[in-house]
Formats: structure tokens, C-alpha cells, sequence
């Protein structure tokens, strides 16, 4: 994904890329992964609101496995969370709130668009699980495509004709399905000339599968947050739509927002807002957050985010879980 900080980057030293090294470092025998604790408030706990959101739960993830990182999508299952990473790699690893021994496995793409050792081309920034299958889109080169959820197999991909003008760094971002088979994508950029002022960004309404070239697609707008821009989104079980949005400012460091919109007509032009239900700054638990899920548990509105660590030493991967009040 496009941070789009060039200052954040020297200060924090990060390449947003895995360590330039003259030798990677082996893969371990068996890669490990590691859930330590956080509040999401200093020395408060579980039952803490942020806005409409009450905390659940929240842990920093580490493996001893050098490409874990970079996670920009999340689908969270009963006992599994499926992440995709902006290297593309994909992690399946044990949810760290269900008690049982943790466990990961890191599986690279091996079918993608490019090569796989560019991690421009396989910059997987957005991704959806359903129906035993699973879409990523690459951000990058601005592709679509569908796997098996089982073997990670190839099932069809697309360069559609809609998002080739979008930035090589600025392109898809998020990605929904609506519960009628329909999808969207999200550009993290601008949108067309005459919303140049970063107001609004390009979404694009497939009438059916994205990877399938000849699906009809329709164009849209989202107006995130003043200051915001978008890295995520999905379908809330009542068909509201969930955004997540993340932000940079020198002196205050990462934020994130959340916003809820109303299901409606989704015309061409449509413009989508989100009424925000929650703000995650400092000195709150957030880092550079990239990734949601949503899912339902007892009844409840459960909401997933997790952090994309640039592969830097100096940010975490976090994983949060809130219950969405009302």
C-alpha cells in the first residue's frame, strides 16, 4: 500500500519493503508465531469504548520467520485468520483469543501477476474469502484474481480496463463483496481529474466476479475522512458498509477511522460517506492500520483490524478485536 509519506519514512527508517540484506536469513525448520497482550488504552482493559467500538481483545503478532509482515488483508474464520501480506504471501495462523496453541503457516503466491520475487508485482493490497474461494487485488499492477481457498491454485484473473489509470502506488486498496455477488474496489488515490483535490477517491461496482474480464463495472466515489484515505472495508451482516481510513501527521503520528454507511442505491457517481464510529489515535493502541474483518460471534458484531508493519523494526503487526455496539 502507499503510505505516501516520504518524511514518515526517513524518521522512521523503514523501506516498506523486507531488509535489504546481501543474505536473507534461513526460514526456520517450523515458523512459530507469537501473541503478546496490549490494551487498547495504557492500563485499561477489555470492556474500553473507542467511540462505538467496545475492545475485546488486542495482541502484537511476531514469527520467527522473516516474511511474516506487511499484512493489508484479513479474514477472520471460527478458529483461523486468513492474512494477506503486500509481498504477497499469505499467513494462516490460530486466533490468538480462542485458547488453543498457536500455529502459522506461510504460504507465498505461487501463481500471480509479474514476477514473483518483485514484491511491486505481487503487492497484495485487498482480498476477500467466500464460497471456497478467495480474490486479491494487486495494487500495484492492478489486477484482479481468484484462487481456491484450498490449494491456492489459479482460477482466473484480470486487468480490467477500469482501473488502468490508476497510480501504480495509488491503485486498489479495498475490496467488498455484497451479499448479491456484486464487488467493489477502493483506489487509495485520487479519483478522476476533477476530484484532483484528493476529496474523493475512484470505487469501482463489478455487477458480478472482478477476475472475470468481461463482468460490467460501473464507476463510483468515496469521500473518506478530511486528511484520511481509505485501507479497507466490508459488508456488515444488516448490508451496512464498513470503512476503514488511516492517516499521517508529523506531530501526532498514525490515526485511524472508522465509518458506517447505510446500504443505498449505488447508482453511477454515487458518492459514499461513512458516519464515523470510531477514532484510533494516540495514546490508544494503533499503528499503521491497514486490514479489517468482520464477523458475527453470540450474536454479536465482531470487528478485526490489524496493522501492516512496513517490515520495519521500529512498528508492530496488531491485531485488535472490538464488539460494534448498536
Amino acid at each position: 500500500m502507499r503510505i505516501g509519506f516520504l518524511l514518515l519514512s526517513l524518521l522512521l527508517l523503514t523501506t516498506f519493503a523486507p531488509p535489504r540484506l546481501h543474505r536473507l536469513p534461513d526460514l526456520p525448520d517450523q515458523p512459530i508465531v507469537s501473541f503478546t497482550p496490549v490494551s487498547i488504552r495504557p492500563e485499561r482493559g477489555i470492556g474500553e469504548r473507542a467511540g462505538g467500538l467496545v475492545f475485546l481483545g488486542g495482541w502484537t503478532i511476531e514469527s520467527n520467520d522473516y516474511r511474516f509482515g506487511g499484512i493489508s488483508a484479513l479474514h477472520v474464520g471460527e478458529s483461523e485468520i486468513l492474512a494477506a501480506s503486500d509481498a504477497g504471501i499469505l499467513f494462516r495462523f490460530t486466533r490468538p483469543d480462542i485458547g488453543i496453541r498457536p500455529a502459522i503457516r506461510i504460504i507465498p503466491l505461487s501463481d500471480g501477476p509479474g514476477s514473483p520475487r518483485r514484491k511491486s508485482d505481487r503487492d497484495s493490497e485487498a482480498m476477500v474469502a467466500a464460497n471456497g474461494h478467495i480474490w486479491i487485488a494487486f495494487e500495484r499492477t492492478n489486477a484482479v484474481w481468484r484462487y481456491s481457498r484450498d490449494t491456492l491454485g489459479k482460477e482466473s484473473a484480470a486487468a480490467p480496463r477500469a482501473m488502468r489509470k490508476w497510480r501504480a502506488n495509488s491503485g486498489s486498496e479495498a475490496m467488498l463483496r455484497l451479499p448479491d455477488g456484486r464487488f467493489m474496489i477502493f483506489s487509495e488515490g485520487a479519483g478522476d481529474e476533477a476530484n484532483s483535490d484528493r476529496k474523493t477517491s475512484d470505487v469501482l461496482l463489478f455487477d458480478g466476479d472482478p477476475s472475470d474480464p468481461d463482468t460490467p463495472v460501473r464507476k463510483l466515489l468515496y469521500s473518506p475522512p478530511h486528511g484520511y484515505r481509505i485501507t479497507d472495508a466490508a459488508i456488515l451482516s444488516d448490508g451496512r458498509i464498513l470503512f476503514l481510513n488511516r492517516r499521517f501527521a508529523l506531530f501526532e503520528g498514525m490515526s485511524a477511522k472508522l465509518g458506517i454507511m447505510k446500504p443505498a442505491e449505488l447508482m453511477p457517481g454515487t458518492i459514499l460517506r461513512g458516519n464515523e464510529v470510531a477514532d484510533l489515535r494516540p495514546p490508544m493502541a494503533v499503528d499503521n492500520m491497514e486490514a479489517l474483518s468482520v464477523a458475527r460471534e453470540n450474536g454479536r458484531t465482531i470487528v478485526w483490524i490489524a496493522s501492516d508493519d512496513n517490515f520495519s523494526p521500529l512498528q508492530r503487526t496488531l491485531l485488535l478485536k472490538f464488539m460494534l455496539a448498536g
